[in-house]
């Protein structure tokens, strides 16, 4: 355990202070923490134990690039892209703020709803965040809205981003810890609704507070709302048949994103709203992302045969079982650990920090893989809007100019709170998630 803890000391040197990329901070210390256990010193770089080390690192390499697992990674990107070049999130707000926008705070409302729409079909919390406050920040501050509203709304709807399916964040995870990616998708779900809803509360609750913040917007006729409808159709249909045909089990994670993808284009071909240049844009952000997130997890695998070499997982367990905590109280202290890293990482990096030292721990007590899953993912995007490094503030403060950072981490405290509340929940009452997994694949 002491050269895990030491090994994890230098890792976090390495990216908080030297600021090397994560990706490249995670292989080294796992590449020379490795060799550390095989002995091996840099006195004798002719030693044929470096054969091993090196054979370890190329295997986690070739081994990433050929799994046939992971295509689903580039292809709900190309997705995303598609979907966000396309100008389909301008029709999800419009459908949204067409059934809600004449009540108090209707268009932070129409906001959260608009990006728990987009995320189902982008699967990235950034990218809705970024995306949605072109969108939705110019209508809000016509009609009067606190800046502090509007932008809590984009940021905290934004986090949905990465818990409903389809979901980057939820395949890294199912790779990590060899856990079915499909079963994944279904677990997040209900999680992800049961966010929306908690968001359209804290809404209520700001502008019961203080009504000034949110004031109404026009009431549209029936006929105009189901107007509003129009543009919707496409992302309904292509959300339905990616993911029912996944629960359904007609086809693979990996065949129904490229479904998807092909889906995607294919819509924004039918709204003619893809130039070649923005099709080449979506093209090129999708490789640049795709090989970012692949030499991240990488890296991550290689700092995880570390850990796992040196007997980390083992220790902690004995650890834990040494201290006579139950089973829960484990998992309390997990999400508290979760929660004080979400102050100084983001989301991604967390992740792949902590979810190789604690999965095997929390598979060791008895709890399902699905379930701590999507408490990690919860827990994780309450990281996004946690100060002071919630990415989700920073996105916005980039894109929406004259915009403090403390106004909108003021504005985020009740979605907050909101989000400890369903953290809380999904906890203590796991058929919150489970049942689908439960209903569809079990």
């Amino acid at each position: 355990m002491t050269v895990a803890l030491i090994g994890f000391a230098i890792l976090l040197f390495l990216i908080i202070v030297v600021r090397i990329p994560i990706a490249f901070a995670m292989g080294f210390t796992g590449f020379f923490g490795f060799a550390y256990l095989q002995g091996l010193g840099f006195d004798n770089l002719l030693d044929f134990r470096w054969t091993g080390v090196l054979s370890m690192a190329s295997n986690r390499v070739i081994d990433t690039v050929q799994e046939y697992g992971l295509s689903v990674i580039p292809l709900f990107i190309l997705m995303g892209n598609l979907v966000t070049n396309s100008g389909l999130s301008q029709a999800l707000y419009r459908a949204s703020n067409a059934f809600l926008g004449h009540h108090k705070g209707g268009l932070s409302m129409a906001t959260v709803v608009a990006c728990g729409g987009f995320s189902a079909i982008c699967g990235s919390s950034l990218a809705t965040s970024a995306t949605m406050a072109k969108v939705a920040m110019p209508p809000m501050r016509k009609y009067g809205y606190a800046d502090s509203l509007a932008t809590a709304s984009i940021a905290a709807g934004g986090t949905l981003g990465i818990l409903i399916p389809p979901s980057v964040i939820l395949v890294i995870y199912g790779l990590l810890t060899e856990t079915s990616i499909r079963e994944l998708f279904a677990a997040g779900f209900i999680p992800g609704l049961l966010g929306v809803l908690l968001y359209l509360g804290a809404v209520k609750y700001v502008v019961w507070r203080n009504p000034e913040a949110g004031p109404a917007g026009e009431k549209l006729s029936w006929g105009q709302r189901f107007m509003a409808m129009n543009g919707v159709w496409g992302v309904v249909a292509l959300f339905t048949l990616v993911m029912g045909g996944i629960y359904l089990g007609i086809f693979t994670p990996t065949e129904a994103a490229g479904i998807g993808a092909g889906g995607a284009l294919l819509i924004a071909l039918l709204h003619r709203t893809l130039s070649p240049g923005l099709l080449f844009a979506a093209l090129s952000d999708t490789g640049r992302t795709t090989a970012m997130l692949f030499g991240v997890v990488i890296g991550a695998l290689i700092f995880s045969d570390f850990i796992n070499r040196a007997g980390l997982p083992d220790d902690l367990l004995a650890f834990v079982n040494s201290l006579d905590v139950s089973p829960l109280g484990v998992i309390l202290v997990i999400l508290g650990i979760y929660i004080v890293l979400g102050m100084v990482f983001e989301s991604l990096s967390m992740l792949l920090l902590t979810v190789p030292i604690f999965y095997p721990l929390v598979e060791s007590l008895g709890f399902d893989l699905v379930w701590f899953g999507i408490v990690v993912v919860v827990v994780t995007e309450i990281s996004l809007i946690t100060p002071p490094v919630g990415m989700n503030i920073f996105v916005l403060n980039a894109v929406i100019r004259n915009i403090n950072p403390a106004t909108i981490f003021k504005g985020v405290t009740p979605f907050w709170c909101a989000d400890i509340v369903r953290l809380a929940l999904i906890t203590l009452i796991p058929v919150i998630t489970l049942v689908l997994p439960e209903l569809l694949y079990r």
